[in-house]
């Protein structure tokens, strides 16, 4: 009776549009194109395709099954199977609310720069004035416009993570902000989030779509298409590029968190997740390919406007110091000018040197940027060019906060949805406990607002989870298949979907699928043994550049140095 209570979606299209949204987030955005700028181009997509059909979305129908048939979250769904398997549901809880504590930061950035975007000139189009009014602030010049905006006004950021200046006051608040939007959008559950669902699993592939028609007619974009679509097949002989493309697929997904079973667990019990499962796995990985489209038009786009500008740079000195004829000296043939001037003039061009640029499109191109790094300073870069740049800079963060939002609503009701089942907080209201759960998840993730933030931030982001998702994730799929059984399973398919699953799934769960799991796992342990002391990225404002110091001065003292208990972490 209980289970015939439980809330459920209103239709099949509300359960897609969810997964779609949880699914499709900031990776899809900013991980999947860095990868195939590393890995061959066009030439990544064989293993990301191939790892799709042999990891990605067997594990996808092997939760939404799980979630469908036990119509419970992830801790009671495995209890279910054994009361001595609740720690893997609750494993899965921990690793979503670790997730929760810093991922809505990164909504909180995007709900900054589309603040910002409603000005006159766009904040980061050019270095603020220093205080004397005698010209640009240094660390500013040092850097670049984006770069100093991202991380002085918008995290104000320590140069290290033993410093802390305190609360960034306009971060909280837009941290704030991020977490009561989170909270209305699930405040009664399915209820509201299944209407939610329709804006934020649609509205962004409308701002990818208006981006790709801006993005394929910017000057030089075709050079950045070109490249990726050429691929480099001497990359499938590199291991990293085939376990980069498994992860890929494997955290895009959003497995082993518990929200698939969760979203799963409120459908109707003869609800077809098995084309479901289909369905959202190619949708996601769709979308990263249509994505990286457009980046790589956008990087088409910055790489011609750097080169160029080298260029121009280059002619401008060269008229400079040989006294030329204004038009002598064009882009077209400003290599062969500097060719003939060094037979010419060999020791006037050696004196310029140092002032001499190396000016080369291919290097540009080769640039590679993921994360942080390519969402808010890379566009970013390229927005202040475009033009009417507010209004792309609107348009393109507004489709990050989408994204972001969605992402959140998995990661929330994966939390939100095993306290539901426990019967000591069932009697409480939805929006009693949803409100509890944000803002504990408020409070504790304060800390990323802090001027040292940001490198908590990249710690969370780089440790938080990894590990524990792929321990989770091989740990379900060996019970499924080893200890509940394949001939049960496929049992318990059967009187969900009316046939039962074929063979390709049964092999997938028995064995590949497993075995990709536990290489992929040997593989993070032998990496993070053999990478040495941890280190992080740091901003120095002197420098007007990142640095990498590594994180051994947070773990104790060094050689000869004395060091009081407040300088611990």
């Amino acid at each position: 009776m209980e289970k015939d209570t439980r809330d459920k979606w209103d239709s099949p299209t509300q359960f897609v549009l969810a997964c779609v949204s949880y699914a499709v987030g900031l990776g899809n955005v900013w991980r999947f194109p860095y990868l195939c700028q590393m890995h061959g181009g066009g030439g990544f997509l064989i293993p990301y395709l191939l790892m799709l059909l042999l990891e990605g979305v067997p594990l996808f129908y092997l939760e939404l099954a799980i979630g469908q048939k036990m119509r419970l979250g992830s801790i009671g769904a495995w209890t279910a199977i054994n009361p001595y398997l609740g720690g893997l549901g609750l494993a899965s809880v921990v690793t979503s609310v670790y997730l929760c504590l810093y991922y809505n930061i990164i909504n909180a950035w995007s709900f900054w720069y589309l603040f910002h975007s409603f000005q006159d000139a766009l904040p980061w189009a050019a270095c603020p004035i220093n205080a004397n009014r005698t010209g640009p602030i240094e660390e500013c010049e040092r850097a670049t416009p984006t770069q100093y905006f991202f991380y002085r006004e918008t995290l104000n950021i320590s140069s290290s993570i033993e410093e802390n200046g305190g609360i960034h006051t306009g971060q909280a608040l837009c941290f704030l902000l991020a977490w009561l939007i989170t909270y209305l959008f699930i405040v009664k559950g399915v209820k509201s989030t299944g209407k939610v669902v329709y804006f934020t699993a649609t509205f962004p592939y409308v701002v990818l779509l208006i981006y790709l028609i801006r993005g394929i007619t910017l000057h030089g974009a075709i050079n950045g298409v070109k490249y990726m679509f050429t691929p480099r097949m001497e990359q499938l002989a590199n291991p990293t590029t085939w376990i980069n493309a498994a992860t890929q697929i494997f955290f895009s997904l959003g497995l082993g968190f518990g929200s698939l079973i969760a979203f799963a667990s409120y459908n109707q019990y003869h609800n077809n997740f098995e084309r479901q499962a289909i369905v959202v796995s190619l949708i996601n990985s769709g979308t990263s390919i249509f994505s990286c489209i457009v980046t790589f038009a956008i990087y088409g786009f910055k790489a011609t406007v750097n080169y160029e500008n080298c260029l121009e740079r280059t002619r401008t000195l060269l008229l400079n110091a040989f006294s030329l004829a204004e038009d002598s000296i064009t882009m077209d043939n400003i290599f062969e000018w500097v060719t003939k001037l060094n037979t010419t003039y060999p020791e006037q061009i050696a004196d310029l040197q140092d002032k001499l640029e190396v000016c080369n499109l291919e290097r540009e191109l080769n640039t590679a940027v993921e994360g942080t790094g390519l969402a808010f300073i890379v566009y970013s870069e390229a927005i202040k060019n475009m033009p009417l740049p507010q209004l792309w800079s609107v348009l393109y963060f507004f489709m990050l906060l989408l994204l972001g939002m969605g992402s959140m609503l998995g990661n929330v009701t994966a939390i939100i949805t095993p306290l539901q089942d426990f019967k000591v907080v069932s009697h409480m209201s939805h929006e009693l406990l949803n409100g509890v759960v944000c803002l504990l998840c408020f409070l504790l993730g304060l800390g990323f607002t802090t001027t040292s933030g940001n490198y908590w931030f990249a710690m969370f982001n780089d440790y938080g989870a990894t590990f524990s998702l792929l321990f989770i994730v091989l740990i379900e799929v060996t019970i499924i298949s080893y200890y509940y059984g394949i001939k049960r399973f496929e049992k318990d398919i059967e009187d969900m979907l009316g046939h039962r699953p074929n063979w390709y799934w049964k092999i997938m769960w028995a064995g590949v699928s497993p075995l990709l799991l536990i290489g992929l796992f040997i593989f993070y342990i032998v990496n993070y043994i053999q990478g040495g002391t941890p280190t992080y990225q740091a901003w120095n404002k002197d420098l007007g550049a990142l640095v990498t110091p590594i994180y051994f001065r947070a773990m104790g003292p060094l050689k000869n140095e004395k060091m009081n208990a407040s300088q611990w972490v």
